[in-house]
């Protein structure tokens, strides 16, 4: 029996969310937008994926109200994406799989990237959680910043920007000569 394409006849919460963001690239483009990638050119060039792929999913992604668009002034004028609050429900899936990724996938030198409760500074355990204050973070009020096992020097302009400590949704400065 072949493999079907889709989950359309499983009738699991969890099919209908990998209908949705399972994928290839989906998760890695929610994961830009929790760090602050708005833009279309930022996310290609932040992730290196095929053009029609990315839009593709950009499209899934907003139709599914995962992503909204916001239009900004350029010539031609253009769309950003951020997060619905739908899509900032998915930040402690987005976490966890960083976390895992971390432990069975990461630099020897240790984190990519560090997680902070932004209210007192103290780095977020594997749940999500801070443990200083015995409270889950949201993602508005999480800090980024480079860790241990980040890259010294990235090549491109959007993870040059990821390497300077931010809050999470902020949106990346613009421009970013990418």
């Amino acid at each position: 029996m072949a493999l079907g394409k889709d989950y359309a006849t499983q009738s699991c919460s969890l099919a209908r969310t990998l209908e949705l963001v399972g994928e290839r690239w989906t998760l890695l483009i929610i994961r830009d937008a929790f760090y602050g990638v708005r833009r279309y050119n930022d996310f290609l060039v932040h992730l290196a994926m095929p053009r029609a792929v990315l839009s593709t999913r950009l499209r899934t992604l907003t139709e599914g109200r995962v992503l909204e668009t916001v239009r900004y002034q350029a010539s031609p004028p253009r769309d950003e994406y951020s997060l619905t609050a739908k899509g900032r429900q998915l930040w402690p899936a987005v976490y966890a799989l960083v976390v895992w990724g971390e432990q069975h996938h990461g630099s020897e030198r240790g984190s990519r990237r560090d997680f902070l409760h932004a209210a007192c500074a103290t780095r977020l355990d594997a749940a999500g959680r801070c443990p200083a204050c015995e409270v889950g973070v949201p993602p508005q009020d999480i800090e980024m910043r480079p860790g241990p096992g980040a890259d010294p020097e990235p090549e491109d302009a959007v993870s040059r920007a990821l390497q300077r400590p931010r809050m999470l949704l902020e949106p990346l400065p613009q421009p970013l000569n990418t």
